[in-house]
């Protein structure tokens, strides 16, 4: 096991090991929470985009250490934006201002959800605010009885705006994501599981070896179908049918004919373990 370079300066509130494929990314704040700082924002895209880039790379789980997994934002960056419009200042401009912070946290967790590989997440105590935007970029989601799923922003004043609200209808039907962002209620691993919010609910110890099993599991398969697989999932939820046939056509016209198909072929055919390139 060793820890990943990124093309960055070394992380300070985040880390990220790898091993046999599987990258382990931990928010690294646990005395917050794991509450999102402006650092680890940052250090959040940079971390993604490295694995992205990286070939050696195969599957990423997504954990944070300590009782939590993510608080939500952190109040000093809550502090930033309230002072973002200082007395006097031309209130066009400071919106503007307002707007681009916006969307560049918004690029944050799009990072994730853009990177190549499939994302697990493995959610414990509080999966809060910005965190359950944080998790519902993931692809996959591991909850504990304990894990604490919540919509807050309603109940602080204001509309969740990087990402939650566009996401998690996909996940959890617009019904039930309605519910979760009016009411801002607790949702518990139990019934996560039942919704898709989380894909299994396991006990608090057995939480991320369950989660690096499967992703080991995964990281066995071909990197390329599973690229192409979620590339396709995640372009088909936000087109036609139509548009998603086309897209996937086009992909496999591109990456069908490949050394992992010939691999997968051969492995079945020798009774074998497929062993992919990466």
């Amino acid at each position: 096991m060793s820890t990943l370079d990124v093309d960055a300066p070394t992380p300070t509130a985040l880390s990220v090991t790898r091993d046999d494929g599987v990258a382990t990314v931990r928010l690294a704040r646990p005395e917050a929470a794991n509450a999102l700082d402006r650092t680890l924002w940052q250090e959040i895209r940079a971390t993604f985009r490295a694995l992205d880039a990286d070939p050696a790379v195969r599957v990423a789980v997504l954990t944070g250490e300590g009782r939590h997994f993510c608080a939500g934002i952190d109040l000093s960056m809550l502090a930033e934006i309230q002072g973002m419009a200082p007395v006097g200042a031309d209130p066009g401009r400071a919106r503007e201002g307002l707007r681009r912070l916006i969307l560049d946290l918004q690029d944050v967790l799009t990072t994730v959800e853009r990177c190549r590989v499939p994302v697990l997440a493995a959610i414990q105590g509080a999966c809060v605010g910005a965190g359950l935007d944080l998790a519902v970029a993931c692809d996959l989601r591991y909850a504990t009885p304990r894990t604490r799923f919540s919509l807050k922003e309603v109940d602080m004043g204001l509309a969740a705006d990087v990402g939650v609200l566009q996401r998690l209808p996909r996940i959890v039907g617009e019904g039930r994501a309605r519910e979760m962002a009016y009411t801002c209620r607790d949702v518990g691993g139990a019934e996560a599981a039942t919704t898709g919010l989380a894909n299994a609910c396991v006990e608090d110890d057995d939480l991320l070896p369950h989660v690096t099993e499967v992703a080991r599991g995964l990281a066995a398969k071909s990197p390329l179908a599973l690229r192409g697989t979620k590339h396709a999932i995640t372009y088909a939820r936000d087109h036609t049918i139509a548009d998603g046939l086309d897209q996937i056509a086009t992909w496999n016209a591109s990456a069908l004919i490949s050394d992992d198909l010939t691999e997968a072929v051969t492995a079945f055919t020798e009774r074998r373990a497929p062993r992919y390139r990466d």
